[in-house]
């Protein structure tokens, strides 16, 4: 499966962005999805991961009620609605997949086998 993530960019504190990732390759309606993001000297961390069945969403307490995950099996794209962003939010985001057919999808990074190069996000204050 191959990813690639787009959308990321220069925002003011209290502007939006959407993510988009763009995946090919692979069955991407059996994949649970997930958004992470990775500051300089830290680990990648988890976002928001949506299930392949799309019914089920996962956030991190620090975006819960500002971001919004959503895929379109239809375009193999997944989004990440990104609002109220604040300038702690600013990383390197990644879109993951993970094992195909996960009841329920995984949280753990490790658990993502697909990786896109990132995008981008700079929030200013």
């Amino acid at each position: 499966v191959q990813l690639q993530a787009s959308g990321g960019g220069l925002v003011q504190a209290g502007g939006s962005l959407r993510l988009s990732c763009a995946a090919s390759g692979g069955p991407f309606s059996s994949l649970p999805l997930g958004w992470f993001r990775q500051t300089p000297g830290q680990e990648r961390e988890f976002v928001s991961i949506i299930s392949w069945t799309g019914g089920n969403t996962y956030y991190a307490d620090s975006v819960k009620g500002r971001f919004t995950i959503s895929r379109d099996n239809a375009k193999n794209t997944v989004y990440l609605q990104m609002n109220s962003l604040k300038p702690e939010d600013t990383a390197i985001y990644y879109c993951g997949a993970g094992p195909r057919g996960a009841d329920p999808a995984p949280l753990n990074r490790y658990r993502y086998g697909y990786w896109g190069p990132g995008t981008q996000v700079t929030v200013s204050s």
